[in-house]
């Protein structure tokens, strides 16, 4: 588990796809921004399986384990890229930005990485937020690369580098929970 100051992190096990297989097929979760995708409990699990050691997902969890998001990491030809969800009634109150401190912590002290990247739908101001105040810069707009809802839409690219974290900003333990 990796820990933080409000939130921890723990891996997504095999007993936890009832609920994955819940919050991925829920519109509400997922946000106006993402697309509508729906998956059976048997594509989550073929999912899980395939899962390589470049690819890891693990819940947001408050202090007291309550389960509140989902975060990964998962490692390209071109570099490492990290995305969450927070439920609606716990948006708004920093625990993503926290989250996503902890992974940028995880991957740079344990991943032979010098850059960590996100996207997100350009009318996504949230996500936006959070990526900013975790030390992400804005790199530039990948235009009409994501189909959700109907339409093609314009993404954002953020992106840290292991110059610009320098050291831990949040991760203040990991335990094997």
């Amino acid at each position: 588990m990796l820990e933080g100051k409000t939130v921890n992190l723990r891996v997504v096990e095999r007993e936890d796809l009832p609920l994955c297989a819940e919050w991925v097929n829920n519109p509400e979760i997922n946000g106006e921004y993402e697309p509508l995708l729906m998956f059976s409990r048997a594509d989550i699990e073929k999912w899980y399986d395939s899962l390589g050691p470049k690819e890891r997902w693990f819940f947001i969890e408050k202090k007291d384990g309550t389960k509140i998001g989902l975060i990964r990491h998962a490692a390209h030809g071109w570099g490492t890229m990290i995305g969450g969800v927070i439920i609606p009634s716990e948006r708004g109150r920093g625990y993503c930005t926290e989250a996503v401190k902890i992974m940028v912590d995880y991957l740079f002290l344990s991943k032979d990485i010098v850059r960590i990247q996100a996207r997100t739908n350009q009318q996504n101001v949230a996500s936006q937020r959070v990526l900013e105040k975790a030390g992400f810069e804005r790199e530039g707009t990948m235009r009409k690369s994501n189909f959700s809802r109907g339409k093609w839409i314009d993404m954002l690219i953020y992106s840290i580098l292991k110059e610009e974290w320098k050291e831990p900003r949040i991760l203040t333990q990991t335990t094997s929970k």
